[in-house]
């Protein structure tokens, strides 16, 4: 486990910020980071030569490290809804296939395919959490059911980003696997925050931004793509995605071929350093902080806000540990929630997330114990 963080963070001693699972603080060094990439773009006379391609491949570096992939598997993108249409297009699904979502996921993994399914070109099926909140049990026994054509593809999130439901996804793609269903995971909640293996786990897609758990800025994501999918054309059509494409050359389209690599899939307007190296930086400190201490160090103060709440009996529901991720902790409220709690908790700077019923808490390595009791303390008084 890791000491706190919060004296790499300008968070003010009276604030308790417990919402890193919608947008994290920046690190004071990443800060300075995004200050010197617009020193950069304010005198671009002084560019040095050879820089864009060493940020470049610095950026993806650094997050394929965090999921341990090469970094010719990864695609440097704007958004993971940017990542889930580029393999929606790689990926061409005949007519009426079948696509596996979660209930209420989040946006990015099931708009794609319930856009295509009001043409009847896909049938979008949503899997049920159940009544004793195991996701995995739930995804698996879909799987397992049958039907009338296997699932093409399971298009999901790593973890149930409004109850912090848990899903194994190394025992869901060995089930996904056998029906010759293909995987696309939105990381978003797992990448820096747990760990994450894509070559044990072998999905086909795996995407992750930066602006939540990996401490970075919005506006830059990653897409990790199998080396089965990498032959497919690009979202968009860049001059880099291609052998061949120079404005200095004497003839502009010398080879169209396409590049090899996931390189191909990178977006327009890549080379925007400000953010592009806030993002590495960010990802640097995490993966010098290790992945598996962060997720040590985050599980150690939701266990310790759900044992002051119990203690103090404050009443609200919070899913089996067995069946929750070890950095998010989501509050049911059997009277439902209390009506302006995001507002009051707001006045007594404290900051946690209403997500779909329920108060998502979701601490990060700048947080300390005495924000949990802090936290614990406003809460049993919100709900006397």
């Amino acid at each position: 486990m890791l000491p706190s963080k919060r004296e790499l963070f300008d968070i003010p001693l009276d604030v308790t910020f417990f919402n890193a699972a919608a947008w994290s603080p920046l690190p004071l060094s990443t800060v300075e980071q995004g200050k010197k990439g617009v020193e950069t773009k304010s005198r671009p006379w002084d560019f040095p030569s050879g820089l864009d391609e060493r940020e470049f491949q610095d950026a993806r570096a650094a997050a394929a490290a965090l999921i341990n992939a090469s970094s010719d598997d990864i695609a440097i993108i704007s958004s993971v809804g940017y990542g889930v249409s580029t393999a929606a297009k790689a990926l061409n699904l005949p007519a009426g296939s079948r696509v596996l979502t979660l209930q209420d996921d989040h946006s990015s993994p099931v708009l794609e395919w319930m856009t295509r399914s009001e043409g009847e070109e896909l049938k979008v099926e949503a899997i049920s959490r159940g009544d004793n909140g195991d996701w995995t049990s739930a995804v698996l026994e879909v799987l397992s059911s049958g039907g009338a054509a296997p699932p093409a593809l399971l298009s999901i999130s790593s973890l149930h980003w409004s109850d912090g439901g848990s899903i194994d996804l190394d025992l869901v793609q060995a089930e996904a696997k056998k029906l010759g269903t293909m995987l696309l995971v939105d990381a978003t909640h797992s990448v820096g925050a747990v760990p994450i293996d894509v070559t044990k786990l072998d999905p086909d897609f795996l995407i992750f931004p930066t602006y939540k758990w990996l401490l970075g800025p919005y506006g830059r994501s990653f897409l990790y793509i199998a080396k089965r999918h990498q032959e497919a054309v690009p979202l968009e059509q860049t001059s880099y995605a291609r052998k061949r494409v120079v404005a200095e050359d004497d003839q502009h389209f010398t080879n169209l071929d396409f590049i090899e690599g996931a390189a191909r899939f990178d977006m327009g307007e890549r080379d925007f350093f400000v953010t592009l190296g806030m993002a590495t930086h960010s990802m640097k400190l995490i993966q010098s902080w290790g992945v598996q201490n962060i997720s040590q160090t985050i599980q150690k103060y939701t266990d310790r806000i759900e044992e002051g709440l119990l203690e103090k009996q404050v009443p609200v529901t919070m899913l089996p540990r067995q069946f929750r991720s070890p950095h998010i902790l989501s509050l049911g409220f059997p009277d439902g929630m209390p009506e302006n709690l995001e507002a009051t908790l707001q006045q007594h700077r404290a900051f946690a997330a209403p997500r779909l019923g329920r108060l998502r808490i979701s601490p990060h390595v700048y947080n300390n114990e005495a924000d949990c009791d802090r936290f614990v303390e406003i809460l049993s008084k919100i709900q006397r």
